[in-house]
């Protein structure tokens, strides 16, 4: 063991476990831990999500077979939807000196960089901001399809949990703001489950520890919560037949199909799947990837939170001395307006500028130790920051704030007669404004038309709002 590790482990038992006045702890830190730990996490990630794309949806019925695996970078990493959004955000928070930017600049943000390779809830809410909807209304469950149960809220949140070490709170605060863009509900109890989870693993070792830091960060009465709870409970009833959990888990939480929060892009399985993979992985970052992989699904997906957690825990140095191939290169291919190519460790760089942010934005300081620059952190005990929206769809309080601003866009420009006929349709107004504004609604239709096949796309939406364009706007479907 190393002379600065040793002196870390020091510093962990004399803040952590002695906080002063009952208050929550501090922590002193060597800035090179924390650059290895980021690094490890970003490497791990890596390794989930490029390696898991082979197997990505290819066990449902049955699990994987996979019996060894060798992570593999040897042609370094590259974007994917992984990791590509979240590239993103963390270049122009770095950019525009902001952890946590306005949803308008947001916006902006993805009509400048985030147009092509995405899917699912992420795709429909570029579409919604096409026609001039802005966030974090694309990720509302009345107007968007996918976002009451779409992955988005786990597979685009663990940067915010590495930039946030020992700060499960202000991870989940953070993780919650971006994950809205294109979900909502139970995705956004995912979101502070997995970013709390990473946040504490910087500093703790135990993994059912880690997995309870993120327990208390949901909504108890969510069912990311239950999912949770069940998987732990599957483990200790199967602690070495990682197949009799992963037939409980497909009985209880899958549907058989793709949509909806019991199919593989739906949050139920892939929640389940997560925790069991870090669960029979017992922490090492090889088995927890196999695990990730045998499991299946969105197996990638699976994959790269795992292997983030996991990496995290073992940090860059360990990963180095495995002797395993890995390119130091992050190519980018995907994001038009961002560098094409970083070193994988310039990313990472990337994340503990901002992690040095957040800590000083949030109590901490830069200090000395033993002449090195380092960092007292005020460490966080986990809480759950936002619960379940009651109703899910928010739909009363979205008829309330829109009617007036539906209303006054019927007589706007193209965009704000495309926002009104969209809005009134989701949100049960259009029957009031054909009666009170015939000739302005007609006008707006016929602006709205182009857009219409690809935001109502036939089974993505609610059978009200398609009967309204069939029977009463009279628009093809």
């Amino acid at each position: 063991m190393n002379r600065q590790l040793c002196l870390f482990i020091c510093i962990l038992i004399v803040h952590a476990c002695n906080p002063p006045g009952g208050q929550e702890a501090s922590m002193e830190v060597p800035e090179s831990v924390l650059r290895d730990k980021i690094l490890g996490g970003i490497i791990g990630q890596f390794f989930g999500n490029l390696n898991g794309l082979v197997h990505e949806n290819r066990y449902t019925d049955e699990p994987g077979n996979v019996t060894e695996y060798i992570p593999d970078l040897s042609h370094g990493a590259r974007t994917d939807d992984d990791t590509d959004i979240e590239f993103v955000y963390i270049y122009h928070m770095l950019e525009g000196g902001r952890l946590v930017m306005p949803y308008d600049t947001i916006y902006l943000l993805w009509k400048e960089h985030i147009s092509d390779k995405i899917w699912c809830s992420n795709a429909y809410a570029r579409n919604l901001m096409e026609i001039g909807i802005r966030p974090p209304y694309t990720g509302r469950v009345a107007l968007n399809p996918w976002a009451g149960f779409n992955i988005s809220g786990q597979f685009l949140c663990e940067q915010f949990g590495l930039i946030s070490p020992g700060m499960p709170r202000t991870a989940a605060r953070i993780g919650t703001h971006y994950t809205h863009v294109a979900v909502d509900g139970e995705p956004v109890q995912a979101t502070q489950l997995f970013d709390a989870m990473i946040a504490t693993a910087f500093f703790e070792d135990d993994l059912r520890k880690i997995i309870d830091a993120g327990l208390a960060s949901v909504d108890p009465r969510s069912e990311i919560h239950g999912i949770v709870s069940n998987v732990l409970h599957w483990h200790g009833a199967y602690p070495d037949d990682w197949r009799n959990t992963r037939l409980a888990m497909k009985e209880t939480y899958w549907n058989g199909t793709f949509g909806g929060a019991g199919g593989t892009n739906g949050y139920r399985i892939t929640t389940a799947a997560t925790i069991a993979s870090l669960l029979y992985g017992e922490g090492d970052l090889v088995e927890s990837l196999r695990h990730a992989f045998n499991f299946g699904w969105d197996a990638d997906n699976v994959a790269a939170m795992a292997g983030t957690i996991a990496g995290l825990m073992k940090g860059a140095r360990w990963i180095m001395e495995q002797g395993w191939d890995i390119k130091d290169i992050y190519t980018n291919d995907r994001r038009p307006g961002l560098p094409a190519e970083m070193t994988i460790s310039d990313f990472a760089g990337m994340h503990l500028r901002l992690a040095e942010r957040n800590i000083l934005e949030h109590g901490g300081k830069v200090i000395r130790i033993e002449g090195e620059k380092g960092f007292l952190i005020r460490i966080e005990e986990p809480a759950n920051i936002e619960a379940l929206p009651d109703p899910l769809d928010r739909a009363e309080a979205l008829r309330e704030e829109w009617r007036p601003r539906v209303e006054e866009g019927l007589t706007g420009d193209s965009t704000e007669q495309m926002v009104s006929v969209y809005m009134a349709a989701c949100l049960d107004l259009a029957g009031d404004l054909i009666l009170e504004k015939k000739d302005q609604w007609q006008e707006a239709l016929q602006v709205f038309e182009p857009h219409f096949e690809i935001l109502f796309e036939e089974g993505m939406w609610s059978q009200e709002a398609r009967q309204y364009f069939r029977d009463v706007a009279s628009l093809p479907l």
